[in-house]
């Protein structure tokens, strides 16, 4: 997620915090310094701190459930409205689903029963006034895991609760039409959040209904997405008409190559039609400016690209597309010989003219 900054690791779990809650802090540090000065600025950032540590938490929850499928949770990212665990795939099977959806709320009532047993109440009062700073710091954090459990459970995709509707929906439909009805589920919740927030004049209940909206749509086209790549071959999707450059061409021949040419990115092949890696235009201008025209493609391009074989489904090529993790995927024959690449756009096209095909 763009605008995000590691600070800190737990396991294999990477936690990022988002530019926009530092945003958060600062405007809340404003906010109680006006009303009480430094000290009720501490205080209120204080407990804005302690209700994101449990945020963590809740998102531990889930990438602790997910390990026992064998799924890694790689980030999770703090945001003004939350946290967002991005978990390496989905569960297989819906009744694991479930299990990780639960497995967030049920951390949120073990921190609430533990701030009860404490010897606090969780009154009416701050059930109702969380951000008061005369209630007990307490006292407030245990209702918001209170409020956090029951937020999460109302069934708007993608939030846990559709997550849970999602995978009961999958033990009777197949995955991708499960998701699209949680999908306009979560779209229409998040028109209720949202007018529920300009009534109360919520920003926060406004912001969130903007999130909820955002992510059903994407997670319901990335599904989508998933399925077709499932569906189709390597070789009907990638690029079979380009131009490919040796290894041992140089940045002037590329730049060359780049104005007579549509692509965006070169192949480098040696001698045998083996890839070496995929000069990009952004790689091509950075090593003109950088090193000059003679310097040889090799020196600029990106290497490590993965491969697929041109036999096998798209799926496989998606995975480190969607990551950002390579430009481009390789496609080569039984020899290894380049005879193809797969791109983004190439996976956007598919989308755009199956859409076209089911309208």
């Amino acid at each position: 997620m763009q605008w995000s900054y590691p600070i800190l690791r737990v396991g294999g779990t990477e936690i990022r915090i988002h530019l926009t809650f530092l945003l958060l802090l600062a405007w809340i540090g404003i906010a109680y310094f006006q009303e009480g000065g430094t000290s009720a600025a501490i205080k209120g950032v204080g407990f804005i701190g302690a209700v994101f540590a449990c945020v963590v938490l809740h998102e531990l929850g889930h990438a602790a459930a997910a390990s026992r499928y064998g799924i890694r949770t790689p980030k999770i990212t703090l945001l003004p409205i939350g946290g967002v665990a991005e978990l390496e795939r989905l569960p297989e099977k819906p009744s694991e689903e479930i299990v990780v959806a639960l497995a967030g709320p049920l951390v949120n009532v073990v921190i609430a029963f533990l701030l009860v047993a404490l010897g606090t109440t969780v009154g009416l009062d701050a059930l109702t006034s969380m951000d008061n700073p005369h209630v007990a710091f307490v006292a407030r954090l245990a209702a918001v895991n209170i409020w956090l459990v029951l937020f999460n459970l109302i069934p708007a995709f993608p939030m846990d609760g559709g997550r849970v509707l999602r995978a009961l929906l999958a033990t009777r439909y197949n995955r991708v039409r499960a998701t699209e009805i949680a999908g306009t589920v979560g779209q229409f919740a998040a028109f209720a959040f949202g007018f529920i927030g300009l009534v109360a004049g919520n920003v926060l209940l406004i912001f969130v209904a903007i999130f909820v909206y955002l992510a059903a749509t994407a997670e319901t086209q990335a599904m989508g997405l998933e399925a077709a790549a499932r569906a189709v071959n390597v070789r009907d999707v990638m690029i079979s008409r380009f131009e490919s450059l040796p290894a041992t061409a140089t940045l002037d021949e590329a730049a060359q190559a780049l104005l007579r040419t549509t692509q965006h990115e070169f192949p480098i092949v040696d001698g045998d039609g083996k890839l070496r890696g995929v000069l990009t235009r952004d790689g091509l201008v950075a090593g003109l400016q950088q090193r000059g025209g003679q310097t040889p493609v090799i020196e600029a391009m990106a290497a490590n690209i993965p491969v697929v074989h041109d036999y096998e489904k798209l799926i496989k090529a998606l995975e480190p597309l969607k990551k950002g993790a390579a430009p481009a995927v390789g496609v080569v024959d039984a020899k290894g010989r380049l005879v193809g690449y797969i791109i983004i756009e190439n996976i956007g096209e598919l989308m755009l003219l199956r859409s076209a095909v089911a309208s």
